[in-house]
């Protein structure tokens, strides 16, 4: 089965890298597949009772950069590997914006990390590769 349009989602961890290694790896084994590399990432917010609690701009810019920072790592290992890839940057909850990324792309592969960055979140709320398990449309490859 040959994979033409992959996707790697990207956020740093040791997962991730290990995935984007498999991702780059099935590129190069096939003539004419494309390689996405995405990272999402999302402002955080606190709950206060039955709202939001203001955020600090200055948080937001960090987690911004962080963002940048995940993303110019990700281009470098593209880059070291000999790969010409297109590298997103992608701002909302990481499952759904990979999700809607790979449908209006007519992606036909992502390749995920099994454990990200999350940390307790994960824990609480279900990790992002599971989530994209369970509601992708195309084949997921989750590499341990």
């Amino acid at each position: 089965m040959l994979f033409s349009k992959i996707v790697a989602a990207f956020d740093g961890s040791k997962a991730a890298n290990k995935a984007l290694d498999k991702a780059i790896e099935l590129v190069k084994l096939t003539p004419g597949a494309s390689l996405t590399v995405v990272h999402a990432f999302d402002f955080p917010r606190f709950y206060i009772a039955e709202g939001f609690a203001p955020i600090p701009a200055s948080v937001n810019q960090d987690f911004y950069n962080m963002a940048e920072s995940t993303v110019k790592e990700a281009e470098e290992r593209v880059k070291q590997a000999g790969l010409t890839a297109k590298v997103e940057l992608l701002q909302g909850a990481p499952a759904e914006a990979l999700l809607d990324y790979v449908k209006k792309h007519d992606s036909d592969l992502i390749v995920i990390g099994s454990r990200g960055l999350g940390g307790i979140r994960e824990f609480v709320l279900g990790s992002v590769s599971h989530n994209v398990v369970q509601h992708a449309r195309i084949p997921v490859l989750v590499v341990k």
